[in-house]
């Protein structure tokens, strides 16, 4: 087959945070294929084909995309963030596991993207310096009971947990539920940043106290970062944000 498809990350919003390499496999793509905010993102140019579609049909449009690069197309698939981390890539790869089988013979690439949770860290300090694990908080392709489990769990390890899809319009009641299941271990004074459209124009960033956090704080463009009981503020003066950082040592200094 002569196609190629590249499943190609965004990153978090700003074109400053797109890869080098991202950007020549947008530059030599013919089909443009993700979800329409993110295809909108990618500049017109003449001859470029954009095909945009709904948040909630990863699959089809991932099937859509090979048949594309099956006929000779060089198809780039676009995500925000990382296509690898609770995006596109899978999708593309569940569709080759169970799809044609001649797709397994396609020119597959991924280009890594900045992902939430690393410029939510960068913009903060060093949240993630130490041990850390994330976590989609939609129970849309799994059930609620695992969303808990796994949550108890690294919450019960001490590690720092990324939330990404805390809350939404149709699931509005899990973020609450999740910082429930935090309190239960976690101090109230545990720092939890909230992060919203990290790199745009309507950027926020906060810092709180978990007992003080509320879930209208975020949406779904938001992600949350909870600390662990090592996770440190470091105050600064004349009233600017705290820099917030988790040590790489565990329970002895080096």
């Amino acid at each position: 087959m002569t196609g190629l498809l590249t499943v190609v990350g965004l990153g978090p919003g700003n074109p400053r945070f797109l890869t080098p390499s991202a950007s020549e496999a947008l530059a030599s793509a013919t089909d443009i294929v993700g979800y329409g905010p993110y295809v909108d993102r990618v500049p017109e140019r003449p001859g470029l084909r954009r095909h945009a579609s709904d948040n909630r049909v990863e699959l089809d449009r991932a099937r859509f995309s090979l048949d594309l690069a099956a006929k000779g197309a060089r198809v780039a698939v676009v995500s925000g963030g990382d296509p690898g981390v609770f995006a596109m890539a899978a999708a593309v790869f569940e569709a080759v596991d169970n799809g044609d089988p001649a797709w397994r013979s396609l020119d597959i690439r991924v280009e890594p993207g900045i992902t939430a949770m690393l410029a939510a860290a960068a913009r903060v300090g060093a949240p993630l310096g130490g041990d850390f694990c994330a976590m989609s908080l939609s129970d849309n392709l799994k059930q609620w009971e695992v969303v808990e489990a796994r949550l108890r769990a690294a919450v019960a390890a001490d590690f720092v947990v990324a939330l990404y899809n805390p809350i939404s319009s149709a699931r509005p009641w899990q973020l609450g539920a999740a910082f429930k299941i935090v309190a239960e271990t976690r101090g109230p004074g545990t720092p939890v940043i909230l992060a919203r459209a990290v790199g745009r124009p309507d950027e926020g960033i906060r810092i709180l106290p978990l007992a003080e956090v509320e879930t209208a704080m975020a949406d779904m463009s938001t992600i949350v970062i909870i600390g662990a009981t090592t996770t440190r503020l470091i105050e600064r003066p004349d009233g600017e944000e705290s820099y917030v950082y988790t040590p790489r040592f565990y329970g002895m200094r080096p």
